[in-house]
């Protein structure tokens, strides 16, 4: 299996998704810079990646390629502020299939209050919310594609997505929330 992101990037990418348990979390911790430094098991089982596969890498490791940039630019933004940030993400797992969590992820401090790092748990999503995101993904993964520089890429994505929320009087935070609790 995988040792280093670069392998995980070369693997052929397989289009059948895995869905985690209805009642299971998906539990990792990471230093301040992502790197991981606890996964649970339901995380390992997920991934197809052991606990030494996992330690000490980027969490960004099992990042799917449909994921746009201008999202996770979005992610550390947020948690750098010390808030807790809420959305989906599509991750990658080490036979080439993915699956789609929804994902928060907190800040840890030590009682100093010195930034630790990162706490994430994630779920199941409801099928309805990834039929509303993917496809604003696709979107931000097109505008990426058409950018001259990565820095240009990334933020063109993200303004992207601002835009269709302000013209919907939402943040992220709460458009993935009501996502969530929606019932259609």
């Amino acid at each position: 299996m995988p040792k280093k992101k670069g392998l995980m990037k070369q693997l052929p990418l397989v289009n059948e998704e895995v869905s985690i348990g209805d009642e299971e979390f998906i539990v990792s911790k990471t230093n301040v810079r992502g790197h991981i430094i606890y996964a649970n098991r339901v995380f390992m089982e997920i991934s197809l990646l052991s606990e030494d596969q996992l330690i000490n890498l980027n969490h960004n490791i099992i990042r799917h390629p449909d994921m746009p940039k201008g999202v996770f630019k979005y992610v550390w933004s947020t948690i750098k502020k010390g808030q807790e940030f809420f959305g989906y993400v599509k991750n990658l797992r080490s036979d080439g299939r993915y699956y789609w969590v929804f994902a928060n992820i907190t800040p840890e401090y030590d009682q100093q209050g010195n930034l630790l790092g990162y706490l994430s748990v994630r779920r199941k999503p409801p099928a309805s919310a990834i039929k509303v995101i993917e496809p604003i993904y696709q979107q931000m993964l097109s505008i990426e594609r058409q950018a001259h520089s990565d820095k240009d890429a990334v933020d063109k994505s993200l303004a992207f997505l601002q835009e269709e929320l302000k013209s919907q009087n939402l943040d992220y935070q709460d458009f993935v929330i009501n996502l969530f609790h929606r019932k259609s």
